[in-house]
C-alpha cells in the first residue's frame, strides 16, 4: 500500500479511535466537570494524531520519525491520565482497560513506522 496521505497511515487511524474513546469519556457528567484533566488527555489523545499528520509533511524521515516519537509520548501520557480518570471513578475498570488497550496499540503501531523509516534513512 503506498502512502499518499497522513490519512493513510494506519497509526493515525487508531490515534484517531484513540481520540474519539477519549472524547466520549470525558462527556460524561462527573468527568467532565475536571476541567484539568478533561482537557489534559484529550488535548495528549488529539497530539498523537496530530503529530503524525504534522510530521509526515516534514520532508525528510527523520522529521517524521520524530513526529512519531511525539506521538508515541502522547500515548503514554493517555496512559498515565486515564490512571487518574479510575481513581476519580470517572471511568470504569472496563472503559479504562480499552481505552489503555487502544492507546497501546496505537503506540506500537507507530513504533513500527518508526522502526521502517530508521531503517530506509531519508
Amino acid at each position: 500500500m503506498t502512502i499518499e496521505r497522513f490519512e493513510d497511515i494506519e497509526g493515525w487511524r487508531l490515534a484517531r479511535e484513540l481520540t474519539r474513546m477519549v472524547y466520549a469519556a470525558t462527556k460524561r457528567q462527573e468527568f467532565s466537570k475536571d476541567y484539568g484533566l478533561k482537557d489534559q488527555i484529550q488535548r495528549a489523545a488529539g497530539s498523537a494524531m496530530h503529530n503524525i499528520a504534522e510530521g509526515f509533511d516534514g520532508g525528510s524521515n527523520a522529521e517524521f520519525a520524530k513526529f512519531l516519537r511525539y506521538a508515541q509520548r502522547s500515548c503514554t501520557e493517555v496512559k498515565s491520565q486515564l490512571y487518574a480518570a479510575l481513581d476519580q471513578e470517572y471511568i470504569s475498570k472496563e472503559e479504562f482497560s480499552r481505552i489503555y488497550d487502544q492507546a497501546t496499540a496505537t503506540h506500537q503501531r507507530i513504533g513500527g513506522v518508526i522502526r521502517y523509516l530508521t531503517k530506509n534513512g531519508s
